[in-house]
């Protein structure tokens, strides 16, 4: 550093420097002789360059390969001017300014350092933490305090260096560390080249935080219609927020929805509607309502609801896709409370839930409506007793409602005691309980109201073993495991046909069910039963990694009477006794796992003793070999005991091929095809492709699927999403996960 100035003495121009930067300034008369203080004190500047000449009290100026450093801000320049009296320093002919992991260079720099405050010309910035980061230039920033920045005239992206795929033109952006927005003004969105959107103004996140304003507007077609929907979300406080979101579609006009979502320590729910004031399809006011609640009271208090209304029955099938049209048929209304408490040795809960559906008809179709329960208590109380017996107690009370079907209210009392042996090697599980019901019917159809009682004892023995050693296969070790169980149920035959079926299904039969006490949910049908149920599961698991490499389950019941009960809900005859044709159950076996690396195995056989053909089976292989790359094939096959308009069994004998595949680093190709091979049509087809350079990302997906027996639909989704500033267009995401299995968003993956 070479002094050009007026000599005077060492120190006083030490301490002039000092004063003129708030900081010890070091010096020699030979640049090699400089120093930087080992230990830099916060607040202090150094400052280093070529020459350093001026006059004490007006301006200091260095020159030639100037540094100023000052806590986490670095200034290198051509040049420095600084004046004492306003605390103000100038730069050129080139600067670079880095505060933090910030970085801006220009042509001319006007900066104060204590209040970081100043402009800059000709800026070219680069902001944010690393993979948020923001960059671009302008005709000139202005520092608006610490993270604090105004970029005027500005071109702004957060794609890597020599990538402008798209970027954010505006005439002013202020981006604002502190907070976490971005504000642009007169702002267009320029995506290769071509404007894709203008508006005014606009804001967004700039690190992922929430924030009020609008976000991008999604545009979707198909059968429902060309849809273009513009939300607005309110960031209202950190636990809860709300959207709403202005629809116009083609074939239904205008749709106003908003949802509200909050979460507190003790609740939490959202509220969620869509309302058409004048379908133009219909011509009909349509709407839906749908919300949850939940809130703890007291410790082991809690009450809540859920519900979904609609307009009318053909609401999902016109403004939903094939997954809320199969999903939604009973739409739920319930309240509840529980109550939960313990103490040493027990617990006990009770439950008071009112509930009630709407059915939704479609077209061509009659749906009986589930039966409302207005109310339903249930009590559950379980307790340890001496000699290792444990005690329970299921009690339920309920009042069915029904606007054409008989009514009535249902006492349920269902104690039992269990002796429970396990062991490291197996189990043995006796129980005995007995299942007491009374019915007290209104009149119905002209007679008058009864009462049923209905009292059986219900015994059970659940006992297995379990047996495993280590085998050395292909090089490694395996432990192979092997797993009998018997389960032997007794419940004694009851006519039951004199008892209205208010709630009661049969369970679909599987491994689940066949070690289950009853073949029917609720408590309308108890199932009579003097059998065992025999089942032996097998494992092959790697020991290195866990992974299992297969599994086997074979099972089958046995009944040592021929008694069952007849079950057609809501005809003559339901719940009446029968003959069984055979003494064992259909024979079931799966096998599963990942047999070979990355390839997994799942399936199901079932075989009916009584027509000795089978009832079902299905096969479900699925290759994926990292993310982003999945393979899934599924052949199912099911018959069904009713039969169609033409006479037809209304079985399922269908194949399902869905596949995510990388077509190149960037390009990935999505496909689904569900094929009905009795029915010799395609039930559900999807194809897309994925587009992702890490900068941006394009999904381009078509969806075409059956609603009913002669209708299709078809949809469309274009969705672009540019990093850091969010996604234009229709979401496909959630249709991509339900029909693909194992899809991973190309987001997540590195390009």
């Amino acid at each position: 550093m070479v002094l050009c100035m007026p000599r005077i003495q060492k120190t006083q121009i030490v301490l002039a420097l000092a004063a003129a930067f708030s900081a010890t300034f070091a010096y020699a008369d030979d640049p090699t002789d400089y120093v930087a203080p080992s230990q830099p004190v916060p607040g202090e500047a150094h400052v280093t360059a070529d020459h350093i000449d001026g006059t004490m009290n007006e301006v200091l100026r260095a020159r030639g390969n100037v540094v100023v450093t000052r806590d986490d801000q670095k200034l290198n320049s051509d040049w420095l001017d600084y004046y004492q009296a306003k605390n103000n320093a100038k730069a050129g002919d080139h600067f670079t300014l880095t505060r933090q992991q910030d970085r801006i260079d220009g042509t001319l720099l006007d900066y104060n350092l204590d209040s970081r405050t100043g402009t800059g010309q000709q800026p070219v910035f680069r902001s944010g933490t690393p993979g948020k980061q923001m960059r671009g230039n302008g005709q000139e920033v202005i520092f608006q305090g610490k993270d604090n920045y105004r970029v005027l005239q500005s071109q702004a992206t957060t794609c890597s260096v020599g990538d402008d795929s798209w970027y954010l033109r505006s005439s002013q952006l202020d981006l604002d560390y502190t907070t976490g927005v971005g504000t642009a003004r007169n702002a267009r969105v320029v995506f290769q080249g071509v404007p894709l959107m203008y508006t005014p103004w606009m804001d967004f996140s700039l690190d992922g935080r929430r924030k009020s304003g609008f976000l991008y507007p999604t545009l979707q077609g198909g059968s429902t219609g060309l849809d273009l929907a513009i939300p607005y979300y309110f960031n209202l406080a950190p636990n809860y927020d709300a959207t709403l979101t202005t629809h116009t579609n083609s074939k239904h006009g205008v749709i106003l929805g908003g949802e509200f979502r909050y979460l507190e320590p003790t609740y939490s729910g959202w509220l969620y509607t869509e309302q058409n004031t004048r379908d133009q399809a219909t011509g009909h006011y349509r709407y839906l309502w749908s919300g949850a609640h939940n809130q703890t009271l007291a410790p082991g208090l809690s009450v809540g609801y859920d519900g979904t209304q609609v307009s009318d029955d053909n609401y999902f099938s016109d403004f939903g896709d094939r997954y809320t049209v199969a999903a939604n048929v009973n739409l739920v209304r319930e309240a509840y409370a529980n109550y939960g408490t313990s103490w040493q040795g027990g617990s006990a809960g009770l439950n008071v839930l009112v509930q009630r559906y709407q059915t939704l008809q479609a077209t061509g179709t009659t749906v009986t409506p589930p039966y409302a329960r207005l109310p339903q208590l249930t009590l559950t109380v379980n307790q340890d007793l001496p000699l290792g017996l444990s005690g329970n107690l299921t009690s339920v009370v309920t009042q069915f409602s029904h606007p054409t079907l008989q009514e009535g209210k249902r006492f349920v009392l269902y104690p039992s005691v269990t002796l429970p042996f396990e062991r490291s090697w197996g189990f043995f599980k006796p129980k005995i309980g007995v299942n007491a019901t009374e019915y007290q019917l209104d009149s119905y159809g002209g007679s008058n109201g009864s009462t049923i009682d209905r009292t059986l004892p219900i015994a059970s023995i659940d006992t297995g073993l379990y047996f495993d050693r280590q085998v050395d296969l292909f090089g490694a070790e395996r432990t192979q495991t092997l797993e009998p169980r018997l389960y032997y149920l007794y419940v004694p035959a009851r006519d039951q046909s004199n008892i209205p079926n208010f709630d009661s299904s049969l369970n679909d039969f599987g491994f689940a069910q066949i070690f289950s006490e009853n073949d029917y949910s609720g408590y309308d049908r108890l199932s009579p039963a003097n059998q065992v149920t025999a089942a032996l599961t097998s494992q092959l698991i790697d020991n290195d990694s866990g992974r299992e490499i297969i599994r086997a389950a074979f099972g089958q019941r046995f009944y040592f009477n021929s008694t069952q009960l007849l079950y057609n809900p809501n005809q003559p005859g339901d719940g009446s006794l029968t003959q069984r044709t055979t003494g064992a159950s259909d024979f079931l076996a799966s096998l599963g796992g990942e047999v070979v690396k990355n390839w997994n195995l799942d399936s199901l056989y079932q075989y009916s003793a009584t027509t000795h053909a089978p009832v079902q089976y299905n096969v479900s292989l699925r290759y994926q070999p990292t993310a982003g790359k999945v393979v899934s094939l599924r052949y199912r096959f099911y018959t069904n005991d009713q039969v169609n308009a033409q006479g037809q069994p209304e079985n399922l004998h269908e194949i399902d091929l869905g596949t995510q595949w990388p077509i190149t680093r960037q390009w990935y190709g999505l496909a689904r095809v569900d094929y009905s091979l009795q029915d010799r049509q395609m039930m559900n087809q999807l194809a897309g492709v994925e587009y992702n350079n890490g900068c941006w990302l394009l999904r381009l997906v078509v969806q075409r699927y059956i609603t009913n027996l002669t209708q299709t639909k078809t949809g469309f989704f274009v969705q672009l999403e540019l990093n850091g500033l969010g996604a234009m267009g229709a979401n496909p995401l959630d249709t991509l996960r339900l029909a693909i299995p194992g899809y991973t968003p190309t987001s997540n993956l590195q390009p």
